[in-house]
């Protein structure tokens, strides 16, 4: 048994001075507007003696507590003055959520704060406390054997748990791209990475194609003691019913640790192409050849397209498990190889500032632009061809980057049906920027990403009896087993961009329309917009109150569908101290 405990992140709110210094040089003369978007981070932090809110009442004197801004990682969500607590031990978290009960208030667990949609606060919140799971709740435990497992607190980063298990022997097969999100995070949305099988491969034992929640073996939750009349810590396995809601749970719980099954660490191969039009890439399956976008998922299983609008050559990337590295890659030993992605060059930060304070024509520049940047940059980083051990090429997009709102959606078909799915989408959604271009609009300036995974299948936990995740975007239609892939569509665009909602709604009932019947259906991503009016994400009450449940239930046996997961998370926390008003909407 290996145990670490992660150091407390340098956090900038302490730090005036940090603010990505570096970065600031090569925008300096692009203006705020566009500098706007390399800022999230909450600005202060403040004492109950020195702030002038009111500190919640008789809060508990043995956890620290402070005042602070929040704002998610694209700043569509703010909220000022939010007071912040740092718990030490599961313990505290306890103790907090007896004085919520007591005095009315409700606690939100804070993480690294890189998600877009309302889980944790929505705009306005009030009598929150913001709980820091990043602070101290950060222990990692690895447990070797076969099979072997990694116990861990909400806090700790997936690069931490990645870095732990490799000295040991151990990874995963697949991860979020942004490392420096908390596993507390990567949990409560049902977080998944890129990978399906590959022709003729077999996943080895402990690794899965489907969320890091179908990993869990075990979990402890704050939950209510009827008995007691009081919260306490309780620890449920993977065969427990109580636990096929709280894997996927949406912050309507609060984990204090979770034991995933990991399996043999492996090496990976990643190559990057851009000699394959978008044309070609994403043909009709009649037409389509041996550079389709099935036909790579076929070859190598991991694959993510990452297209520009108004560009003709998608970045195309390319992981492949190779136990011995090829001649022609770079052997890489640590993450995050694309540094270009995390710097803002002027060119980049001056068509952003024209197309943000109105020149919105400059948009098929601003694309071709920086495709052309990606591809300068892996010449200059020599990151064509890298090879080395899985953690270091899982993790590649940081934080830092520039900050994106985006909308992505899982839709669930047979694996025949992949290029079929891609190529009716790159035709939609091609047409639909043509149809915005011809008023002179442009909603959408940045890029649009495919990616397509395995389902959560529980016995991929080791656990004789395990549940589903019952609100994993990736939990199997049991009425449709032929369905046996998933293809991720990633819109993005940069935050306030005129038109935008209108699009978003638009693309969004294009896909409930376009991929159902036997064909196809359709979940969002928990983590991103969703249920678009034109007054933006999260506001239509039919697509939070029907559309979704029913895509959650349709097909489910019996206790294991929407209401059910909703049921067992409202009798674990029947005060919902672990809510908001935005969870009070989707999960009443």
């Amino acid at each position: 048994m290996t145990r670490h405990h992660e150091p407390a992140p340098h956090r900038p709110d302490e730090d005036p001075g940090r603010s990505h210094a570096s970065r600031r040089a090569v925008i300096a003369g692009a203006g705020l507007t566009a500098f706007s978007l390399l800022q999230w981070t909450p600005a202060f932090r403040l004492t109950p003696a020195e702030a002038a809110t009111p500190a919640p009442p008789n809060f508990p004197t043995s956890v620290p507590l402070y005042l602070q801004a929040f704002q998610n990682w694209s700043g569509e969500i703010k909220v000022d003055n939010l007071w912040t607590a740092a718990p030490a031990s599961p313990a505290d978290v306890v103790t907090m959520a007896n004085w919520a009960h007591a005095n009315g208030w409700r606690l939100r667990p804070r993480g690294a704060r890189l998600n877009w949609s309302p889980l944790v606060v929505p705009a306005g919140a009030s009598g929150v406390v913001l709980v820091d799971t990043t602070a101290h709740l950060t222990a990692i435990t690895v447990h070797a054997g076969s099979p072997a497992s990694v116990t861990v607190q909400p806090g700790a980063t997936v690069d931490a748990v990645l870095a732990a298990l490799e000295p040991a022997g151990y990874g995963v097969t697949a991860t979020p791209a942004i490392g420096e999100n908390t596993i507390g995070g990567v949990l409560a949305v049902g977080g998944r990475g890129t990978g399906i099988a590959a022709q003729g491969e077999t996943l080895p034992a402990g690794h899965t194609f489907g969320s890091l929640s179908n990993l869990v073996v075990s979990l402890t939750a704050v939950v209510w003691d009827a008995g007691q009349n009081r919260y306490v810590l309780r620890t449920f396995q993977r065969g427990d019913a109580e636990a096929g809601a709280l894997l996927v749970h949406l912050g309507r719980a609060f984990i204090t640790e979770a034991t995933l099954r990991v399996g043999p660490n492996r090496r990976l191969r990643c190559q990057s192409w851009f000699n394959v039009s978008a044309d070609t890439l994403f043909a009709p399956p009649a037409s389509a050849g041996a550079q389709s976008f099935a036909s790579y998922v076929n070859s190598s299983g991991r694959v993510v397209c990452i297209w520009f609008p108004f560009t003709a050559n998608p970045w195309l990337r390319v992981w492949t498990v190779s136990p011995n590295k090829p001649v022609l890659s770079r052997q890489v030993s640590s993450a995050y190889n694309f540094p270009f992605n995390d710097i803002i060059p002027q060119q980049v930060s001056d068509l952003l500032t024209q197309i943000i304070t109105g020149d919105v024509s400059q948009t098929p520049t601003l694309m071709q632009t920086q495709i052309s940047l990606v591809g300068a940059g892996l010449v200059s980083t020599a990151s064509w061809d890298i090879w080395g051990w899985s953690k270091n090429l899982l993790s590649y997009v940081r934080s830092s980057t520039l900050r994106i709102t985006t909308t992505c959606h899982a839709i669930h078909t047979r694996r025949a049906d992949i290029q079929r799915v891609a190529a009716e989408f790159y035709a939609f959604y091609k047409g639909k920027l043509a149809e915005y271009q011809a008023r002179g609009q442009y909603p959408m300036n940045a890029p649009v990403e495919f990616r397509v995974t395995g389902l959560d299948n529980p016995a991929d936990s080791l656990v004789p009896g395990a549940r589903p995740a019952l609100l994993s975007p990736l939990r199997p239609r049991p009425d449709h087993p032929e369905w046996d892939a998933v293809v991720w569509v990633d819109v993005v665009s940069v935050p306030g961009t005129p038109y935008q909602d209108q699009f978003y709604r638009e693309l969004e009932t294009w896909l409930r329309s376009n991929y159902a019947g036997a064909y196809a259906a359709v979940r969002p991503e928990w983590s991103k917009r969703f249920a678009h009016t034109d007054a933006g994400p999260w506001t239509d009450p039919a697509v939070l109150g029907t559309t979704i449940p029913a895509s959650y239930s349709a097909g489910a046996p019996a206790g294991a569908d929407w209401n059910a997961a909703r049921a067992i998370l409202s009798a674990l926390d029947p005060h919902r101290v672990f809510s908001n008003a935005f969870l009070d909407t989707l999960l009443p």
